[in-house]
């Protein structure tokens, strides 16, 4: 596997972008069960057909940019109007930024951009890590990740208490709130009106430290021409208990994800039961 990571690296990314709606609308073609899930779940967000039909491709595209943006030359990485500035204003506020990434677009790029342009001032960012059950893609994932200005922090204890660390010394971690958590680490709460297993470490960080709640996602530019970096504070005042957080978590998700649909991964199992190990 490391070997034809390393061979993919060195493709252009269009090149990676058109294997990867390939194998996007191949998968879709092939697995009744992912075409099931991936209808089911536009349907719950009331979404036509029309509307998210992009995303079978782009789930692909998900996969085999991955070589080139782990081992190889990093491509072209914008930010979108204000995006920047947005960002920079909540590091300044001195409280931490808690940086909140759905399974949209490519949220690989986003944290390398973040740490490339914003770790020399504020710090490294610290991102929520869970290791690969594939030993192989484990090894790759980790050393790509261990870049300048980047730090990850494992779903334990320790790596709970390393994000606390990082917020209240006016760092920034990265998360993705809309992946499913182990069991006894998140509660059922709505997503697009259903109930999902959401995790309650973001909403624990935040009312626990006072960090800004900044919204991030990177798009995933046309014929292989990169990326543009987006930014949105969720400036709306944040309920006192956890449960409220969570809730107002994923609806800033569902907001964002509505913005771009025919970027997101309908085909995660998004509703599924948790599992028991850490590794879920």
């Amino acid at each position: 596997m490391i070997f034809w990571f390393r061979f993919l690296s060195h493709w252009p990314l269009w090149a990676l972008h058109a294997m990867g709606h390939a194998v996007g609308w191949l998968a879709w073609l092939l697995s009744p069960t992912y075409r099931r899930r991936f209808l089911a779940n536009t349907q719950t967000a009331g979404l036509s057909f029309w509307q998210v039909k992009g995303a079978i491709g782009q789930a692909g595209c998900m996969s085999t940019e991955l070589p080139r943006l782990w081992l190889g030359k990093t491509p072209s990485v914008l930010w979108s109007e204000g995006s920047a500035a947005r960002l920079d204003k909540a590091y300044s506020a001195g409280q931490g930024v808690l940086m909140l990434t759905p399974h949209l677009g490519c949220f690989e790029v986003t944290a390398q951009k973040i740490a490339e342009e914003f770790s020399r001032t504020y710090g490294p960012l610290t991102v929520l890590f869970r290791p690969s059950r594939k030993a192989a893609l484990d090894e790759v994932m980790q050393s790509s990740r261990a870049r300048p200005g980047l730090e990850t922090a494992p779903t334990t204890l320790p790596g709970v208490r390393q994000m606390i660390k990082a917020l209240r010394a006016g760092r920034s971690v990265g998360m993705l709130p809309d992946q499913v958590p182990p069991e006894g680490m998140g509660q059922w709460a709505p997503f697009f009106g259903k109930p999902a297993y959401t995790m309650t470490l973001a909403a624990r960080l935040a009312l626990q430290t006072g960090a800004q709640l900044v919204l991030v996602w990177g798009e995933r530019l046309p014929w292989g021409q990169g990326y543009k970096v987006h930014t949105a504070v969720l400036d709306e005042a944040l309920a006192e208990d956890v449960d409220g957080v969570v809730v107002q978590i994923n609806q800033a998700m569902e907001r964002l994800i509505l913005t771009r649909p025919d970027q997101y991964l309908w085909g995660y199992a998004r509703y599924k039961q948790p599992r028991q190990d850490s590794h879920a």
